[in-house]
């Protein structure tokens, strides 16, 4: 017997997947409620209220938004994740990191500084907060 009832895909909450190939470069910014795997070059920023994923071909530069990633990439900019931010050994990060909880791979790198144990903030509210104390 068939059922009638829909399956919803467990990667995200709305089974909404994002990809962006190997050969594939976008520039601008992307806002998604799904899950986002970038295996291209993204010039702009990204926010996703769910999991990024960041191949070993893939590139980001600008700030990074999620829920949880899994990097295997190059981010050049800051990277903020509310909850775990897995930095695979080919993983190379440019900027400054706030996450609630941190994984680092042998050979995983990031230069910047890193904020961890709370709740990651929103990156525009850190940036626009820093100039308005002239820091």
């Amino acid at each position: 017997m068939l059922s009638s009832k829909k399956k919803e895909n467990a990667a995200s909450p709305n089974g909404s997947i994002n990809v962006i190939g190997a050969d594939t470069k976008i520039e601008g910014n992307i806002i998604s409620q799904g899950d986002v795997r970038i295996d291209g070059t993204l010039v702009g920023s990204i926010q996703t209220t769910s999991k990024l994923v960041l191949g070993t071909s893939g590139k980001i530069e600008g700030n990074v938004n999620a829920k949880s990633a899994d990097i295997s990439g190059k981010i050049l900019g800051d990277a903020n994740v509310s909850e775990t931010l897995f930095l695979k050994s080919s993983s190379r990060i440019v900027g400054d990191i706030r996450t609630n909880k941190l994984v680092v791979e042998s050979g995983g790198e990031f230069n910047g500084k890193c904020e961890m144990g709370k709740v990651a903030i929103p990156i525009d509210s850190v940036n626009k907060t820093k100039g308005a104390l002239g820091q």
